[in-house]
């Protein structure tokens, strides 16, 4: 897709998520004026004080739920629901302050009662819309995984018809791997009976399948863990159905789909609600930095076109979300521009690294151009380093899951990184290390580890004998 098309959407799914945080405050402050217009009363101080109050309290409890994302796809009765609870507690915490600072008396009760039971009720409209709106985005045509089964039987066959019945669930069924023939298993249909399980890894790196269904029975467990070993070099999301923990798990977490019960053996952390923190966060924050830094920016591109021949931006290609080739911009801080499959890492007291190089690697103020590879959505403030190619296709080979590190966006820093994890892999050891934090990340994020490794960062750049 686009890049440009992408950061178009993921900008409107991420102001649909903070404008889905703030719309009970929101409502709830704007509603008050509004009310004492319409009603024919002076809106004072006292009234201020309380939209002050409503505010931070209305952000603080009127929250989307955790498994938001889930939720888009129920009953809407839920949401009205939600916020009429939380409202109701938010209204109690008022009146606790109302009784005890006794100033109660000095709003009008037309007001504060129509304001009581319209905030809600608005609030909910607003949440229902909203989510609605994200709903739509997020299944759009873009949107949608293209999924197959390992296994053919009554589960996988009731799952997948649920599947593409539905309008909510994103994905599309291209059929199912099964070593037994279509009349053995009395399926009408042969044309979705794809190929044995021997040839279910193969397909699904020539095809971009994104998840697969392993619906094989439990007595087959050996012949699930040859088809997860077979998988370990792909990117692609596995599911079991029903549930089964016996792998080296990431983001691992039971759950239904339609109501039928399946379990993440291995998935990203960034997919549906927790990808929108992930990615509105994103968006914030480089975009603030950016527009802080451009001073900075300039400076260190005239610096680097003044010393020494060549461009200010160096491009590299390197692996993204899902394998995916992507451009990475770096401020240039060698007399090369190596990209191809004869790259080799910088050493220390390298001779290709231009002197104004020394400072811009030492203090990694060549990785600042890779903000706006954050803005297009190639990559994020934090996740796993992105490795050129080829160091990519020489260690895929010779580390088990290294992959897996993909089924995120790379980032600017990460955890590999806070720990020391930087500079040249002169050894598999070292990059083995790195990609341990890198699943380790996975396995265990959580936005204030985010937050962790950026503090983390700020340090660690000033104390960083490997960055060179």
């Amino acid at each position: 897709m686009n890049p440009f098309v992408v950061f178009k959407q993921n900008l409107l799914i991420a102001a649909v998520f903070v404008l889905l945080l703030i719309a009970p405050a929101v409502v709830a402050v704007a509603l008050l004026p509004i009310l004492c217009d319409v009603l024919g009363y002076s809106f004072d101080r006292q009234y201020v004080i309380l939209q002050v109050l409503v505010a931070v309290l209305a952000l603080l409890l009127i929250k989307p739920p955790s498994d938001f994302m889930v939720r888009l796809n129920r009953n809407y009765l839920d949401v009205f629901g939600r916020i009429g609870f939380r409202w109701a507690v938010v209204l109690g915490i008022l009146l606790f302050i109302g009784f005890a600072t006794k100033v109660s008396a000095d709003f009008s009760r037309v007001v504060i009662t129509s304001w009581v039971l319209l905030t809600p009720i608005i609030a909910a409209a607003a949440s229902v819309i909203l989510s609605a709106s994200l709903r739509r985005v997020l299944m759009s045509p873009g949107n949608i995984r293209s999924a197959v089964f390992a296994g053919c039987n009554q589960m996988s066959l009731s799952l997948a018809r649920k599947i593409e019945e539905s309008n909510d669930v994103a994905i599309d069924v291209r059929g199912f791997f099964d070593d037994r023939s279509s009349e053995r298993l009395g399926y009408e249909n042969e044309d979705r009976i794809i190929g044995h399980l021997s040839e279910l890894a193969d397909y699904v790196k020539k095809n971009n399948i994104a998840v697969i269904f392993v619906a094989l029975p439990m007595r087959h467990i050996r012949r699930v863990m040859d088809l997860f070993e077979d998988l370990q070099d792909t990117t692609v999301s596995i599911y079991y159905v029903p549930d089964i923990f016996v792998f080296d798990l990431i983001q691992a977490r039971t759950g239904e789909i339609l109501g039928t019960p399946v379990v993440a053996l291995r998935d990203t952390p960034f997919y549906g609600f927790q990808g929108i923190i992930k990615r509105g966060s994103d968006i914030i924050f480089a975009g603030l930095i950016v527009i802080v830094l451009s001073p900075l920016f300039a400076i260190v591109a005239m610096l680097i076109k003044f010393t020494s021949p060549g461009s200010v931006i160096f491009k590299q290609r390197r692996y993204g979300l899902d394998g995916e080739e992507i451009v990475v911009y770096k401020f240039r801080t060698m007399t090369v521009s190596e990209d191809g499959d004869d790259f080799v890492q910088a050493k220390k007291n390298d001779e290709r690294i231009t002197p104004i190089g020394h400072f811009l690697r030492r203090y990694s103020l060549d990785e600042l151009p890779q903000l706006f590879n954050v803005l297009q959505g190639r990559m994020s403030l934090v996740g796993p380093r992105p490795h050129p190619i080829a160091l990519n296709e020489q260690y895929r080979k010779m580390i088990k899951g290294y992959m897996v590190r993909h089924k995120v966006r790379p980032g600017i820093t990460g955890l590999a990184q806070i720990n020391g994890c930087r500079g040249e892999t002169a050894r598999v050891e070292d990059m083995r290390a790195r990609i341990g934090y890198d699943l380790d990340y996975l396995r265990n994020w959580s936005p204030l580890l985010d937050l962790k490794i950026i503090f983390l960062t700020i340090f660690r750049v000033f104390d960083d004998d490997k960055a060179y």
